[in-house]
């Protein structure tokens, strides 16, 4: 089993993704928003489940730096805008085979690995 997790080394809920994952032993590969920015058909999938609303994290520094409160963009645009400023983005995106979650989602990440395990025999 191995998980890819999009965010940031500076996040909080990053950091705690990535030991979430590694007291488990499963292999993670991280990617740095910072140094590689996800990019449209990748946020496509987090959008496709979630909305893009719930992708954007409306706390953070960023969103109020660029006075992204009184926008009003429609869903292509904003993804557009997430793919340009990753830091608008609620952390950590994780993704396995096709599932994915945003934000801390310990539980549904269990399940993943409980099923990969039934899958495995192991």
């Amino acid at each position: 089993m191995e998980v890819q997790i999009f965010g940031t080394a500076k996040s909080k809920e990053t950091r705690a993704a990535q030991r979430f994952f590694a007291e488990r032993r499963i292999r993670v590969h991280f990617v740095e928003l910072k140094e590689r920015a996800a990019s449209k058909g990748e946020l496509q999938k987090w959008v496709q489940k979630f909305g893009v609303t719930r992708l954007i994290d409306k706390s953070s520094r960023r969103y109020a730096e660029l006075g992204l409160g009184v926008a009003r963009l429609d869903d292509a645009r904003w993804i557009e805008k997430l793919a340009e400023e990753p830091m608008l983005l609620v952390m950590p995106l994780v993704r396995w085979q096709q599932k994915v979650t945003v934000g801390d989602a310990s539980a549904e990440w269990k399940q993943w690995i409980d099923a990969a395990k039934s899958v495995s025999g192991a």
